[in-house]
């Protein structure tokens, strides 16, 4: 679980209160569940360069001992690189060789075992894929009904001369939801810098599930929780 102190378009919101726990609360309640059901050596880890977030974490049963190193908890540190530095810091400190990093995005705690279980499955019975992402049922189309500003200043389909009539027509794409992404140790020996590659699979989710970027994100997530209005049993901390 990766947690910075620093956030600009929700103050606080990996701690912030949800439903009446905090946020981060959510994904360790899952990850703890979660590490129950995996066969082999699992570790929950979180990187943070917080001590606020470190000591709440520590009060719902995550206590870790990383520190986030400063140059990777900028504004334009990538996430990639913060999740290398957590698994090198791992292999070193538990003296153990991972084959997989779970990344359970705290922003995005909307998710189920089996969504995660059957990922895993996916990606171990593909040797070719390297990381595995998963995805919800976008609302728009870039083949159909999304544009995009050309040079000359005006409109026009993001994926222009398709010659697709219908949106039902055009070819299926997905939304990256953020809720989590598996990684093969090959991802980070390739120095991939992002989370899409040559490489990737996709787990999609039926359910409900997106991340936090706007405050009225956090808030209709709150309703939906606290009103009982999810679409699937959340585990709960």
């Amino acid at each position: 679980m990766c947690a910075r102190g620093g956030s600009k378009g929700i103050p606080g919101k990996n701690i912030k209160l949800i439903n009446g726990k905090p946020l981060i609360a959510y994904s360790i309640a899952f990850a703890n569940v979660l590490s129950k059901k995996i066969d082999g050596h699992v570790i929950i880890e979180l990187s943070t360069d917080s001590t606020e977030i470190k000591e709440i974490a520590a009060s719902y049963g995550l206590n870790s001992t990383y520190i986030r190193p400063d140059h990777l908890a900028t504004d334009t540190a990538g996430k990639i690189g913060v999740l290398k530095d957590l698994l090198t810091d791992s292999e070193l400190k538990y003296q153990s060789q991972f084959d997989y990093l779970i990344d359970l995005d705290i922003t995005a705690p909307l998710r189920t075992l089996e969504d995660v279980t059957t990922a895993l499955n996916l990606i171990e019975n593909n040797t070719e894929a390297i990381n595995l992402f998963s995805v919800s049922k976008a609302h728009r189309n870039p083949y159909f009904n999304m544009v995009e500003e050309k040079e000359d200043g005006f409109y026009g389909l993001s994926k222009p001369n398709s010659g697709f009539l219908t949106r039902q027509s055009a070819p299926k794409v997905y939304d990256m939801n953020a809720s989590f992404y598996v990684y093969k140790k090959q991802f980070f020996k390739d120095n991939y810098t992002t989370a899409i590659t040559p490489k990737s699979l996709i787990k999609l989710i039926e359910h409900q599930c997106f991340d936090l970027d706007e405050p009225i994100d956090f808030l209709f997530m709150e309703w939906l929780i606290s009103n009982n209005r999810l679409d699937f049993d959340l585990i709960q901390p």
